[in-house]
């Protein structure tokens, strides 16, 4: 395995239930080989060691595997070591802790990768949203979010959708940028485009609070027109 790792000033708590496990003021951020997100690694003192013990069946590859034992409750191979990085122990993020904080935010998914920008813009560009030849937003006060490798989304304010054509659903996803997301299907069903294709974050996480409330399109499977031209529909790893 090749590693990538820097160090990290931001204070990390990992919590399972109310339960402070892990406390690290000094933690590394590790890119592991054919990973493109980073994972958390902390100095071994800032991990409480008598919740671990050595793992009866860890997976191969990983070098010093740990459980975690809680009240009597066993969670398997959920701390490892490194052994380009002695002195420190990662997590597996699911299904070890309930909650995990930078500072005083919550964060979900993964740790956010300084190298990745994800910005919120508010703009006066004119976009249109439409579906089988049908508008579902028109704006002219969008919000536009720039995350790196990713196509720009448009954000459209809750009063320029016509929420006649959707209907919420009951999916939820969580973003390490951006917060927990609530879903909008099509109303009739349209070939082609699917569940869940339009999206808000009603709680963003405060770097990206312009987009609160705002309802974003898969530019994937929808036809997105902004100033007059109609963008070309990318092809990622959602759609």
């Amino acid at each position: 395995m090749t590693l990538r790792w820097e160090p990290s000033r931001r204070w990390v708590r990992c919590y399972r239930g109310d339960l402070l496990v892990v406390d690290s003021r000094a933690p590394v951020l590790v890119w592991e080989s054919g990973r493109n997100v980073p994972r958390y690694a902390f100095p071994a003192g800032d991990v409480r060691g008598d919740l671990l013990k050595a793992a009866a069946d860890p997976p191969s590859g990983r070098h010093e595997c740990y459980d975690l034992v809680v009240d009597g409750e066993i969670v398997s191979n959920v701390a490892y070591s490194y052994p380009e990085l002695p002195g420190y122990l990662a997590f597996e993020w699911a299904p070890v802790f309930d909650r995990w904080l930078e500072e005083e935010e919550e964060i979900f998914v993964h740790p956010r990768d300084p190298h990745s920008r994800v910005d919120a813009i508010p703009s006066s560009r004119h976009v249109r949203v439409e579906i089988n030849g049908r508008v579902v937003a028109d704006t002219r006060e969008p919000v536009l979010l720039f995350e790196t490798g990713l196509p720009t989304r448009y954000y459209i304010p809750a009063k320029d959708v016509d929420f006649d054509q959707l209907v919420a659903t009951d999916s939820h996803t969580r973003c390490p940028y951006k917060g927990e997301a609530s879903y909008w299907s099509l109303r009739e069903p349209v070939e082609g485009v699917p569940a869940d294709v339009a999206w808000a974050y009603p709680e963003p996480i405060q770097a990206v609070a312009n987009i609160k409330d705002y309802v974003s399109f898969y530019n994937e499977v929808v036809d997105i027109v902004v100033d007059g031209e109609r963008e070309e529909r990318p092809v990622t790893k959602f759609h």
